[in-house]
């Protein structure tokens, strides 16, 4: 199956019965799908739950997407959005982000101490999104470590524009506070800090 096949044509390929479609769609958004979940709940197991569960609500539901109403990226955030909630709700006590493969890749080894200072800081800055309410939390997730246009975001949270941009903003106040080591100086600034962690 070729990849410049548009979602549309995946999603008519995938209610014929072509699991070719489904693999492809699925190569193409699984992995977004699931980093969100996991910077959402700080859970590999939530994560990989979620994942999961959109796809196959996906798979289960072919007939609820419109594409007339939005993408089908934001519609797949949006039900990985809530399946994550749900999800936070249920389990209420999540266990901490544990280091990834991405993280070896930024490992240098010819400077420890700044590879050291580097761990520290990205892990400051996860366990700072996972402690944000998760009305921020997902704004950040969303626009900041996925770079999805507000409009995108707008779409999969299921809320107004203006309200991406006043939560976010707020967000990433909240994030600068909680960084801040007590030195104002070295404090971060905007996404800037965020994004290294991607």
């Amino acid at each position: 199956m070729q990849t410049t096949l548009s979602d549309d044509e995946l999603l008519r390929l995938m209610r014929a019965g072509d699991e070719r479609a489904f693999l492809e769609l699925y190569q193409g958004r699984g992995s977004a799908i699931y980093r969100f979940a996991l910077r959402m709940s700080g859970s590999e197991a939530i994560a990989e739950d979620v994942t999961q569960d959109v796809f196959m609500t996906l798979i289960n539901d072919l007939v609820r997407f419109d594409s007339a109403r939005g993408s089908l990226t934001s519609y797949l955030f949006g039900i990985a959005r809530n399946q994550v909630l749900r999800r936070i709700e249920k389990d209420r006590f999540l266990t901490p982000i544990v280091d990834d493969q991405s993280d070896d890749n930024l490992v240098s080894l010819t400077d420890p101490l700044s590879d050291l200072t580097r761990r520290e800081t990205i892990e400051s800055v996860r366990q700072a999104v996972l402690a944000l309410p998760v009305h921020y939390r997902e704004v950040v997730v969303l626009c900041d470590l996925h770079e999805m246009s507000y409009v995108d975001a707008a779409e999969a949270l299921g809320c107004a524009l203006g309200t991406v941009r006043s939560r976010l903003h707020r967000a990433r106040a909240l994030l600068v506070e909680k960084l801040r080591p007590g030195r104002r100086s070295e404090a971060p600034t905007r996404a800037g800090v965020i994004r290294s962690f991607v």
